[in-house]
Formats: structure tokens, C-alpha cells, sequence
């Protein structure tokens, strides 16, 4: 970590911390995490050795257990973002008819539809398993 950079950090009246917070490359949380693993140590001293708060060293010691923090990790759960479009429903309810009990109208199923910007669409009713949905979307993109 380097300490030799300029501190920007200004103190309020009531002594807390202003400014922009320090951002830590992946490389500086895992060597952070990797020295609380040390026997004798402790994660409140290591914290303090980096004026960091013991909470947030702990959160990085779970990233670093999930594997989080190794460089070429992609989380698994990671969506490619795609552009989105929002317009007017294309089926409207309808309308129920007068003197007809409450129970008889067929309600319309919730859905989405999804145009993609290759021509291909999909439209979805009622639910879907967002991963088979995640890759779905990812097979039509690539066409």
C-alpha cells in the first residue's frame, strides 16, 4: 500500500472522517486479508496497522474465502448488461363485462417482452428461472 501519497482526508468538529475514501486494488485487500491469517495476529490489530475499520477487513477476509478477490474471479451470478427499451404494454386488460361474477374474469398473465437489438424478441408470462433466462438472453445476443 502506498502511504507516501498525500492525505486528503479532513477531520469534522465532531472528529469523523471527510473526503474521498481510499479506494484498495484487489492485490491490496488480499495481502491485507493474507496478514490477519498469520498465527498471533489478530484482525483488529492488522486493521489498525492500515487505519481500516475491523469490520471492514472482515468482509474482505469472506470476499477472499468465496475467492472474490483473486484477479481473474468473475463472479458466477454476472449478467452481461444489455440496453434496455421501455414502452406501452402491448396486451391491455379487458374490460369486465357488467352483471358477471368477479371470479369468472380471466385476468391476463403478467409478462415482459424483450426485443433485442438483433431482430430476435422474447416474450415471457408468468415466471422463469432468471439463470436459464441469463443464458437464453446470452445465446440470442451472440447470433
Amino acid at each position: 500500500m502506498d502511504t507516501s501519497a498525500e492525505q486528503t482526508d479532513q477531520i469534522d468538529t465532531l472528529g469523523r472522517r471527510t473526503g474521498p475514501r481510499r479506494q484498495y486494488t484487489l492485490e491490496e485487500k488480499r495481502q491485507i486479508v493474507q496478514e490477519t491469517h498469520v498465527r498471533g495476529t489478530s484482525v483488529s490489530l492488522v486493521a489498525r496497522r492500515h487505519d481500516l475499520n475491523p469490520n471492514q477487513v472482515f468482509a474482505w477476509r469472506q470476499l477472499y474465502r468465496r475467492g472474490l478477490l483473486d484477479p481473474k474471479a468473475v463472479p458466477e451470478n454476472t449478467a452481461p448488461l444489455l440496453p434496455v427499451k421501455v414502452s406501452t404494454p402491448t396486451v391491455m386488460p379487458t374490460e369486465r363485462s357488467r352483471g358477471a361474477p368477479r371470479e369468472s374474469v380471466a385476468q391476463p398473465a403478467a409478462g415482459i417482452e424483450i426485443k433485442l437489438s438483433n431482430g430476435h424478441s422474447i416474450v415471457v408470462h408468468g415466471q422463469i428461472d432468471p439463470k436459464s433466462l441469463v443464458r437464453l438472453i446470452d445465446i440470442l445476443v451472440r447470433r
